[in-house]
């Protein structure tokens, strides 16, 4: 897990370094063609052993003088390499202006303009193209002076692209492609290979990041960060499944919660109310296998008791079907609210195959009971009309559990705003929809995705990705969301705060899909639970 940065908190961390005599800019200048260099023969070993062609794009600001940097490299190894520039000379910043010179000692530069269109069909013979045009602090569309590539996976091109630090087009806070007054798309990607320096951004895995970032590098280029400063009041982390050690990393060691994990622990435990009791409320027969996967998922990540709240009409159905798992009568919501004067129902989830009629009677009854409450699919649904209403029931230990169209239609302002004319950035994202709706309505947000995203009222974010490699696409499948439901509701009976509940079962969620692969149903996703469990090393060594 790590710490995603906005283009102004790098900028920030940057000039900070180089005001407290840390490093010199012209110094992270060289650091960063250096890391570019080797991680291109990192990825690509074979390229070690010839003598290579490449193409080094450079742009008119500090992402071109990295590029003059990545040029004079590969060209000291023995490479052919040929450089195009965009922009005035003049105009660039003073440490770009150096590392333009140098190479000047070793190859000449060709110049790129609107009325001379690069092809990149012009590039096939090449086994390296670097686009070093624009990085992080672009915020506005250009008219890039290229034909934009295809992806390399579609064999229409035979060179292996990298970006430097971002796809040029691609705004660093949104992950959105930049565009003109016409609605005009321009941006190069998607890269074989984006090499980005000290932080991911946030732009990398929200909207189109992941996608014309194809693979994403972290490097180090010198800085040290202050853990108390810019990174602390970043305010946004970011995980990636295929690292089930991230729980001891962040919480033990960055942030130090151990807490956290400490509820992770079966020992001290003398009985199951221990560990809470989930309830999820079921609706109609019809849609009955949606509350099912939420409670087996409730149960298979820890709660301590689960059980199906359902009225008589389909009672039997239920019980044929579960086994550790209990079942509850209430036929309307004065039978439910009897039932919650048991305290040790601690947490609730309503949503998942509910039905519209019985969301608007019975979510009422759960919010005002003032327990931990995950409101997902009809729960939402039935408020969206008059979504004020549902906001003025919210209190702090509830969480919304939407996907982008139950979103618009509770916060149909802000979702509009992912939808703008996107000519100048940085943009707005979704992270900041997030925030801004989590605000409204007081409560944790976790927008669902491939990019989700989870809020809380006071700003914190978390966004988790299914996208890079290992990436979960089989997780788009009926019922993958109602197991969501149910890791959250699950992990609020333990004793999980809202945020930390919503965190750790997003990144559970992806994790499962990980681990069972291709060919993935909803009701595989619960399962693997255990196996990802017991890697964890604080769990396995607190084991009797």
């Amino acid at each position: 897990m790590s710490e995603l940065l906005t283009t102004n908190q790098m900028k920030f961390i940057e000039n900070q370094a180089i005001q407290n005599g840390q490093i010199t800019g012209l110094q992270l200048m060289e650091n960063a063609g250096l890391a570019v260099v080797n991680v291109i023969f990192d990825e690509w070993p074979e390229l070690k052993k010839k003598f290579a062609n490449a193409i080094i794009l450079c742009g008119p600001g500090n992402n071109g003088g990295d590029g003059f940097v990545i040029s004079r490299l590969l060209k000291e190894k023995g490479w052919a390499v040929q450089v195009f520039f965009y922009g005035s000379i003049t105009k660039l910043p003073k440490d770009a202006k150096v590392t333009y010179k140098r190479w000047l000692q070793m190859g000449s530069v060709k110049s790129l303009s609107f009325r001379k269109t690069l092809k990149w069909s012009q590039f096939r013979n090449y086994d390296i193209v670097v686009d070093a045009l624009f990085g992080t602090g672009l915020t506005r569309a250009v008219e890039l002076p290229l034909e934009m590539p295809k992806s390399s996976s579609g064999r229409t091109r035979n060179f292996r692209l990298v970006s430097v630090d971002i796809a040029s087009g691609l705004c660093a806070d949104s992950g959105r492609i930049l565009s003109d007054k016409h609605g005009n798309i321009n941006a190069i990607g998607p890269a074989d290979l984006t090499v980005t320096f000290h932080r991911p951004k946030v732009g990398h895995v929200l909207a189109d990041g992941p996608r014309m970032s194809k693979r994403l590098k972290v490097v180090d280029i010198g800085i040290s960060s202050d853990k108390k400063g810019v990174l602390q009041q970043a305010n946004t982390t970011f995980s990636i499944a295929g690292n089930s050690k991230w729980f001891q990393s962040y919480y033990s060691q960055e942030h130090g919660v151990s807490e956290v994990l400490d509820k992770f622990n079966p020992c001290n435990v003398r009985h199951k109310y221990q560990h809470g009791h989930a309830i999820v409320v079921a609706g109609p027969l019809k849609s009955s296998g949606a509350v099912r996967l939420a409670a087996r998922g409730a149960l298979r990540v820890g709660a301590g008791l689960v059980s199906v709240v359902c009225d008589n009409a389909t009672l039997f159905a239920h019980a044929l079907h579960l086994n550790a798992i209990m079942t509850k009568v209430a036929n309307n919501d004065d039978d439910f609210e009897t039932l919650l004067e048991d305290q040790r129902m601690n947490a609730i989830c309503l949503g998942p195959g509910l039905g519209i009629q019985k969301a608007q009677n019975w979510v009422p009854v759960a919010l005002k009971s003032h327990r931990a409450v995950v409101l997902d699919a009809d729960a939402l649904t039935a408020f969206s009309k008059n979504p004020s209403e549902l906001f003025d029931m919210l209190h702090d230990r509830c969480i919304l559990t939407p996907h982008e169209g139950e979103f618009k239609r509770l916060f149909p302002d802000i979702a509009n705003k992912l939808i703008l004319a996107i000519e100048q950035g940085p943009v707005f994202s979704k992270r900041d929809a997030v925030i801004e709706a989590a605000a409204r309505a007081n409560c944790t947000i976790l927008l669902k995705g491939a990019d989700t995203v989870i809020g809380h009222s006071d700003g914190r974010t978390v966004i988790n990705s299914a996208s890079y490699d290992p990436a979960a696409h089989w997780l788009a499948t009926a019922g993958s969301g109602d197991v969501l439901s149910g890791f959250i509701v699950g992990l609020l009976a333990r004793g999980f705060t809202p945020m930390d509940a919503a965190r750790i079962s997003a990144w559970l969620h992806v994790e499962c899909a990980c681990l069972f692969g291709p060919g993935l149903i909803a009701e595989d996703i619960p399962e693997q639970i255990p196996k990802i469990l017991s890697t964890l090393d604080h769990y396995t060594n607190t084991l009797p």
